[in-house]
C-alpha cells in the first residue's frame, strides 16, 4: 500500500485535486482508498432511517452492507482524535493507494497545496513531510524549493508523479502500530 497526504488550508483546491487523481489512478488500474480528516461534526446518515434510529437508541457501532457497499459508523462516548494511521489500519487491505486529505501536521509524506490568494503561509519551508507542493502560481512561491512544484489545475500530472514515484510512498503499518 501506499500512503500520500494533501494538505493545505481550507479553500486550497485539496479536494478537487484529489478527486482528480481518483480517476486517474483507476485508469491505472489501482485500488483507491480516502482517509478525510473533518473539523466538524458530521453525520453520514439522515434521520428516520433504520442505521440513524439504532445508532439515537446507543448503539456503539453500527455497520450496514449491501452487495456493493459497506459502511461502518462508531460513536464515541468521549471526544477522540484518532491518528492518520489508526485511520489507515481501518481500510481494506487490498488498497493500492490512500489518498489523505487534511491530517496536515501528520507524518506521512504529503503534498502541499497552495494558492498565493489564500493569504495563508506555505508549510513546506518548515515541514519534513512534503515532498511536493501542488499549486496554480510557482512563480509566487514564497520560497524557492528543491521540491517538484506540480500543476494544481492539472490532476493527472500530479498522478503520473505519484504513480512515477510511488516507491517512495510504500506504507509500512508496523512503523505505526
Amino acid at each position: 500500500m501506499k500512503v500520500v497526504g494533501f494538505a493545505g488550508f481550507s479553500g486550497s483546491g485539496k479536494t478537487t485535486l484529489v478527486e482528480g487523481i481518483i480517476p486517474v489512478l483507476r485508469q491505472h488500474g489501482l485500488r483507491v482508498s480516502v482517509v478525510k480528516h473533518a473539523h466538524h461534526s458530521f453525520d453520514i446518515d439522515h434521520p428516520g432511517k433504520d442505521t440513524f434510529r439504532h445508532r439515537a437508541a446507543g448503539a456503539f457501532e453500527v455497520v450496514v452492507a449491501s452487495r456493493r457497499r459497506l459502511a461502518l459508523m462508531r460513536e464515541f462516548e468521549q471526544d477522540a482524535q484518532l491518528s492518520v494511521h489508526q485511520l489507515i489500519a481501518e481500510l481494506y487491505d487490498g488498497v493500492d493507494w490512500v489518498l489523505v486529505e487534511g491530517f496536515k501536521d501528520s507524518d506521512v509524506l504529503k503534498v502541499e497545496v497552495w494558492r498565493p490568494g489564500s493569504g495563508q503561509q506555505a508549510r513546506y519551508p518548515e515541514d519534513d513531510f512534503i515532498v511536493a507542493i501542488a499549486t496554480d502560481a510557482p512563480d509566487r512561491l514564497p520560497q524557492a524549493t528543491l521540491r517538484p512544484v506540480l500543476d494544481l489545475n492539472d490532476p493527472a500530472a500530479v498522478a503520473r508523479w505519484l504513480v512515477e514515484n510511488g516507491h517512495r510512498f510504500d506504507y509500512d503499518p508496523e512503523m505505526y502500530g
